[in-house]
Formats: C-alpha cells, structure tokens, sequence
C-alpha cells in the first residue's frame, strides 16, 4: 500500500504519519491488489480536517471529516471509507452472484439448477398476477432486464409465462386451467 500523507497549514509530525497508516492497515482486507491512498492533515482555524483519496484498481473512494482534534477527525475519515468499501464489496458480490434481482417475478436460473440438483426449495416467492394482453406482457419484459413474466391473459384468464429466448425472439408459455 502507498500512503502519502499531506499538511496543511501545520507542521508534519511522524506520530500524525503513523497514526494514519495504522489506521489505513485495517483497509486491506476489503481490496485485493495494492492501493494508493493520498491524505491530507489541515488545521482551519478551530478545526481539524482530514481529506482522504483512496485509488483502488480504477475504484476512487473519497472521504472529508473534520473534528476538534486530528485523530478524531481520521478516525472518521477511516470509517467513512471502510463504509464505502464495505457497500462497494457488496455491490459487487451481489452482482456475480445474481442473488438480489429485485423482482417477485422472477427467480436465478442458477439457483433453479440448484434447487433440482438438491432437491430442496432455496427460496420462495408470491406474486399476485396482473392482467394483462401477451403484448402488453412482451412489452414489460423488454422494459426490464429479466428472461420471463408471468401474467394472468385479460381475455381468457389463464395464467401464462412469456420468455425471452436467445435469438431474441419471445415464446409464450398458456395453462390450461
């Protein structure tokens, strides 16, 4: 990790340098590679500021805190930027492992292939079903990111599915019910 530690209108002390590169330690286990951090120590009148810029891999989190005293005010820099990693972390987790698609209508293709494999039910969802024309329903679907809907017909009242297929093209799934 590379650690360049400013001062602004105050003199450098080495406890102050130390001080901020123990604290910026504890920031290693939420990235991978080496990181770049820049910090800069000022004093303004009455108060102290701490300005950190941490460059990642192409990740930029920021951070500005200010205090009546200077370990206070790192401190709390510290953790805005841990706050900020730990959201990012999880962000990214999220999204390889498509667990949060944020939709009643649809379940993870790969939690289906688990489920069967297994033969147990991960998760469990209820929907009510809007009525709706198989238009309407295609046009809902390619406002979305999702590969199926299920929506009740308005004119027969069956219960259908309609897919997205991988020409591109839209399948439609009818119940008999």
């Amino acid at each position: 990790m590379k650690i360049s530690v400013t001062f602004r209108n105050t003199e450098g002390e080495d406890w102050y340098k130390q001080y901020v590169e123990e604290r910026l330690q504890k920031l290693k286990k939420y990235l991978d590679q080496p990181m770049e951090a820049h910090v800069v120590l000022s004093v303004e009148k009455f108060r102290n500021v701490t300005e950190i810029n941490l460059l990642d891999n192409g990740l930029t989190v920021n951070a500005k805190e200010e205090a009546k005293e200077m370990q206070l005010s790192i401190d709390n820099a510290v953790e805005k930027i841990e706050r900020q990693l730990k959201k990012h972390r999880e962000k990214i987790r999220v999204h390889k492992t498509g667990a949060a698609k944020g939709s009643d209508l649809t379940e993870n293709a790969s939690d289906e292939a688990d489920d069967m494999a297994d033969g147990k039910i991960v998760e469990t969802r209820r929907t009510v079903l809007k009525p709706m024309s198989p238009e309407d329903a295609i046009l809902e679907l390619e406002a979305t990111k999702y590969r199926f809907l299920l929506f009740r017909d308005s004119s027969t009242e069956r219960v259908c599915v309609i897919y997205r297929r991988d020409d591109g093209l839209y399948g439609l799934i009818e119940t008999n019910s």
